[in-house]
């Protein structure tokens, strides 16, 4: 599902976006209302829960649950039902569950 717009090599910027934007619909989707997904450096340090990475792994996504105003206090944001961390690997494939030795 997610493979086709994760292929974009040519602009990984654009890549990372359509992937983050994905990973979000699926997340609201799942009934989520107050949430946060953002793209950050792999090595950055970020509350929340690593759902993906980007950028042949330079980049993560990091999805949060957030109340009315503003980020939650947890330190861990729950997974959202069904879904899986959705990887960039090596080879510019898309791996749902993040093992690219397929």
């Amino acid at each position: 599902m997610l493979t086709g717009a994760a292929h974009a090599q040519n602009n990984t910027g654009a890549s990372c976006e359509t992937l983050r934007a994905q990973i979000e619909s699926r997340i609201a989707a799942a009934g989520v209302a107050h949430f946060s997904v953002t793209t950050v450096d792999a090595n950055a340090t970020a509350k929340g829960k690593v759902v993906g990475s980007c950028e042949l792994g330079s980049k993560k996504i990091v999805y949060e649950t957030t109340d009315a105003t503003g980020p939650s206090q947890s330190t861990a944001a729950p997974k959202p039902r069904g879904a899986a961390i959705v990887t960039e690997c090596r080879d510019g494939s898309v791996s749902m569950g993040g093992d690219c030795r397929k």
